[in-house]
């Protein structure tokens, strides 16, 4: 027994539902060779490589059949896992059998269309048995966005991801009352879905124009128990991929992912992508190097909003974008719910106390956030 099992028994059991039989396969990731991290970093990310040891040999004594892997970190979120991960997951006659079709590298490079990805699926969904039922993906970059992401929960699979997890998080983010946090996250859904855009200010100076024309919000509640499910751990927010070539206005970016900037990054957005970028950040040039990379990384991607009240920490962007009341817009990819951006990045900037307007359709207006505070 260890400090953990009763949190890592929530977890499977409440959040992802597991039932006798059902195999889990976790993951995690380690600091790839040349890659430079600081002190915090490096003492956070054993922590996260630690704790997914853990969650898979609690998995194995209690439920009797999980698996546990882990490779070299990627690049950045949304870059697709290596092929180590492929084949531990989908099988070597699956990961084979897309080679022969052409498909492997393309998906690794982000260069499939949609219709080479569903050729792909039903690859995978053939040999479906070979796949975890239950997948938990505790590592530092997001696999969220990929096509990978998507193939598992075509197979049925439940995928549950926690970038940047923390073990204390379950002592507060994680330790909510997942039912009102549905609740609550589906009438924010039901609210946002009337808008055809949402104006967003906050006092730092962010103002933006998300259009929202044609697209659907969706909730992340946490409890990824149906087939296909997929969401974060913690959970709790509603999100949608605006647009594209739509939302315009100025971001001013405060925290990345997990420290705030030293100074503030103002970007300004036309025709749905960054066009430019003013402040001295370091971030500043990683996000430069990535849009140069790829002109795909300036998309914007994602609109969500935080329904957990039991998350607080701004330093680490996977509980900060839950936070009650913030908002959060990310840049880059945007294909796993709902938008066309096919990006090798997907990253997120929380912003605090917004006041969130719903623009309808005829023009009214409803603020659903003011300052930070929730109102529906």
């Amino acid at each position: 027994m260890t400090e953990l099992d009763s949190a890592f028994r929530s977890l499977f059991e409440t959040n992802m539902g597991i039932t006798a039989g059902e195999r889990v396969l976790v993951f995690s990731d380690t600091i790839r060779p040349g890659e430079i991290v600081s002190d915090s970093d490096l003492e956070r990310r054993t922590r996260l490589n630690a704790t997914a040891r853990q969650a898979a040999e609690f998995a194995s004594a209690a439920y009797g059949n999980a698996g546990f892997v882990e490779f070299p970190s990627t690049h950045a979120s949304g870059v697709e896992p290596p092929r180590q991960l492929w084949e531990a997951v989908f099988g070597a006659d699956s990961i084979e059998q897309l080679e022969t079709a052409g498909l492997f590298g393309r998906l690794l490079a982000k260069h499939c269309s949609p219709d080479e990805v569903d050729r792909a699926g039903k690859i995978i969904r053939k040999n479906k048995a070979a796949v975890a039922d239950v997948i938990i993906a505790l590592s530092n970059n997001s696999t969220s966005h990929t096509s990978f992401r998507k193939l598992v929960c075509s197979t049925g699979a439940r995928f549950a991801s926690l970038p940047h997890f923390d073990p204390e998080m379950f002592q507060t983010s994680m330790d909510v009352d997942w039912q009102l946090l549905a609740e609550r996250t589906r009438r924010l859904v039901s609210e946002v879905n009337r808008a055809e855009w949402i104006r967003v200010r906050c006092p730092n100076g962010t103002d933006m124009m998300i259009c929202k024309q044609g697209r659907s919000a969706e909730g992340d509640d946490g409890l990824l128990t149906l087939p296909g499910s997929f969401g974060n751990l913690p959970a709790g927010e509603a999100y949608l991929a605006p647009l594209e070539s739509k939302s315009h206005g100025s971001m001013v970016i405060e925290w990345g992912p997990t420290a705030k900037l030293s100074s503030p990054l103002t970007l300004t957005v036309v025709d749905g992508t960054v066009e430019r970028i003013d402040g001295n950040d370091l971030l500043r040039l990683k996000l430069e190097q990535r849009f140069a990379e790829n002109a795909n990384c300036r998309n914007i991607a994602e609109l969500g909003i935080g329904t957990n009240d039991r998350a607080s920490r701004p330093d680490n962007v996977l509980e900060a974008e839950k936070i009650l009341g913030t908002i959060h817009i990310a840049l880059g990819d945007n294909t796993g719910f709902g938008g066309k951006v096919s990006a090798p990045f997907h990253e997120d900037y929380v912003f605090y106390q917004p006041t969130l307007t719903l623009i309808l359709a005829d023009g009214s207006e409803k603020i659903i956030i003011d300052a930070g505070q929730m109102l529906v």
